[in-house]
């Protein structure tokens, strides 16, 4: 077994924050909410902030919408298609049943127009349209849906349909719609800017957005509604105040009224009792470490992603880091091997770990240094 050494280094708080000091607060339980199931997730860090039937299988209704609009930003990404292509509207798209953009049978439009008819008006007409233009057609792109799905690592999903319409076998939970949204968010900022999009005219009929929280809350930016019978009134939000983002997820709730009321209840209880913070920019030295036989004697070691951390209000100053690594490195070193990890403990309690990497590549040295540095590892 590789030794390591273990540095304590000092409070996370007196090395990043040099500001007055708040009092912790304690934290209560989150609200109580009447859905079915129901998520708050911190964007950044990962950390769930209150669930309840997380894991539950559930119909989505139109949040399944999020993953067509995915599937969609990553065929644009890859160049197979552009906002500018024309879609023609096949007579299925323009017969599917449910909220509508009113694309009319035999017409061409934009793929831009279409994703905005479907995330702004939620027209399944647009979704399907979008699916039979990206998979082919409506079954292909649901296969394509499912794909991504177990890459994003969202275990109790899977679609059967591109709109949310009652299929069988058509389910997610309130976690993995969580990932997806904050996956969505992460990869595609020029396109989540639609999802705040009060309202959207096409065919000269204008419908507003249904995420009423949208006019309620100026730090709400997103997502998407759903409703059909069997889901019951659902909504995925996103919200951003100073540099926290949140997410919450409600599935099965009874009225309009109530998805908004809870999940503002969500968002107010993490941002009132939460705060995140980024601890450790990616590529910046967290520590530096001796590495023997190689053309240089330090290396700056750091991390490859951002570490952010989600802790109860006024607790900032309470963290410590711990960093592990071997005792000795030994040249070659790469950017890419895992050289041991940073842990940030708030009392006892780990609430973040990192894998920790050399910043910048260190080859082995000239033959006197290797020489000269093996005579020193053998006093050591």
């Amino acid at each position: 077994m590789t030794k390591l050494r273990s540095t304590a280094l000092l409070s996370v708080g007196v090395l990043w924050f040099m500001g007055l000091a708040q009092a912790q607060l304690p934290v209560p339980g989150g609200p109580e909410i009447g859905a079915r199931g129901y998520v708050l997730l911190d964007h950044h860090s990962g950390r769930i902030l209150a669930a309840k039937n997380e894991n539950e299988r559930l119909d989505p209704a139109s949040i399944t919408k999020l993953m067509t609009a995915y599937v969609v930003f990553r065929t644009l990404q890859s160049g197979q298609i552009s906002l500018d292509d024309l879609v023609m509207v096949s007579e299925k798209a323009w017969r599917t049943a449910g909220s509508r953009m009113f694309i009319e049978v035999g017409t061409r439009v934009t793929v831009e127009m279409l994703l905005q008819g479907m995330i702004v008006q939620s027209g399944n007409d647009a979704s399907v349209a979008l699916a039979e233009y990206v998979g082919g057609s409506e079954a292909i792109f649901a296969q394509m849906m499912n794909q991504y799905a177990a890459e994003l690592g969202m275990l109790n999903t899977q679609y059967q349909n591109s709109t949310g319409l009652p299929a069988k076998e058509h389910f997610t939970s309130a976690i993995d719609i969580a990932r997806l949204a904050t996956t969505l968010i992460e990869e595609f900022p020029e396109y989540y800017k639609w999802y705040s999009q009060k309202e959207f005219t096409y065919n000269k009929i204008t419908q507003k957005n249904r995420n009423s929280l949208l006019w309620r809350d100026p730090s709400v930016d997103g997502l998407k509604t759903g409703m059909t019978d069997a889901a019951g009134y659902c909504l995925v939000s996103s919200a951003k105040r100073e540099e926290m983002r949140l997410i919450s997820v409600v599935l099965g709730t009874k009225s309009t009224s109530a998805r908004a009321k809870d999940s503002q209840a969500l968002l107010n209880y993490g941002f009132r009792f939460y705060e995140t913070r980024l601890l450790y920019p990616a590529g910046n030295s967290v520590t530096e470490a001796r590495v023997w036989k190689g053309n240089a004697e330090m290396a700056s070691i750091g991390l490859q992603h951002d570490l952010y951390v989600t802790i109860p209000r006024g607790s900032y100053k309470q963290l410590k880091a711990k960093v592990d690594l071997p005792s000795q490195l030994v040249a070659p070193v790469d950017r890419a091997t895992r050289l041991g990890t940073v842990q940030v403990n708030l009392n006892s309690e780990m609430v973040a770990e990192a894998n920790l990497f050399s910043l910048t590549p260190i080859d082995e040295g000239t033959l006197w240094q290797v020489a000269k540095d093996s005579v020193l590892l053998w006093f050591e």
